[in-house]
């Protein structure tokens, strides 16, 4: 990290903002007054940063991206809102990100580490955990939810207000409109789940015997035969040892503004799980 801050000539830094040590601004930057950037952030060349807007130190920003334009929302009334951008994120080309509306939470919120690829789009009031990744094109509607570790492919969407859970995976070119349980691969158009995300659980070190348990703990709340209500009660009985089973049941226990993602009726699960090495 470089030691003195640097701003380009060609830049333009309002008078108001706050920059912190060690930032690089390139050339025909844009940031307005109401903008704090932290220690050590890069903003390579062609980046506006407007709005209430916060941005973590550590970050890298490539160009043409816009974070803090104002969401794309009639009910909103023009008053203060923020987006707050975590530590060490990766912002690349052509990135969109809005602050929230004044009708609603009021602010965008994005963790610490994220990944976040070309044409992404995160819209008003949408919170988004630690450890995500968006491929190029991914986009998320208002008031969206997710959770650390979750991986978004490329060209998917998401409805507004569908919550994603923790360690989760959407598969490139998904169309989401309800809400998908923590640990799951959901795919398709529009999306079901296929079973548990076997790569990334691998990823995070958790060993073979719980994976598989997990599985069982999916298979159990997601049997046909039984009503989901009455599942999630059969499964908190019969997991209640496991922290990533409670997990899903907790979160299928809180209901959202929107339904839930349930597999196929047939194929429900394609997920390796029985295969692990």
């Amino acid at each position: 990290m470089q030691t003195e801050t640097f701003i380009h000539p060609s830049a333009i830094v309002e008078a108001g903002a706050q920059i912190g040590a060690g930032v690089y601004v390139g050339p025909l930057c844009y940031i307005g007054s109401d903008v704090v950037i932290g220690n050590g952030v890069k903003l390579i060349s062609n980046v506006t940063i407007i709005g209430a807007t916060t941005i973590g130190d550590g970050c890298t920003i490539h160009p043409q991206s816009v974070l803090g334009g104002q969401p794309q929302n009639n009910a909103h009334k023009g008053g203060r809102t923020t987006l707050t951008v975590g530590k060490n994120c990766t912002i690349r080309e052509f990135v969109t990100m809005n602050v929230g509306t004044d009708n609603a939470r009021g602010a965008t919120i994005v963790g610490d580490n994220c990944n976040i690829l070309a044409y992404c789009h995160i819209a008003h009031d949408c919170v988004i955990g630690n450890n995500v990744t968006f491929t190029n094109g991914a986009t998320l509607a208002g008031h969206c939810e997710i959770g650390d570790n979750v991986g978004i492919g490329g060209l998917s969407a998401l409805h507004q207000f569908v919550r994603v859970g923790h360690n989760a995976f959407i598969a490139g070119g998904t169309m989401v409109n309800n809400d998908v349980i923590p640990y799951a691969i959901a795919v398709g158009n529009r999306a079901k789940l296929r079973g548990l995300n076997v790569v990334g659980l691998r990823r995070s070190g958790m060993s073979k015997a719980e994976i598989l348990k997990l599985r069982r703990a999916y298979l159990t709340l997601f049997d046909r035969s039984r009503p989901l209500s009455e599942n999630i009660e059969i499964a908190r009985a019969e997991f209640s040892d496991s922290e990533a089973a409670m997990k899903i049941i907790n979160f299928l226990s809180k209901r959202g503004k929107r339904p839930f993602t349930f597999p196929p009726l047939k194929g429900a699960v394609d997920d390796d799980a029985d295969d692990l090495d």
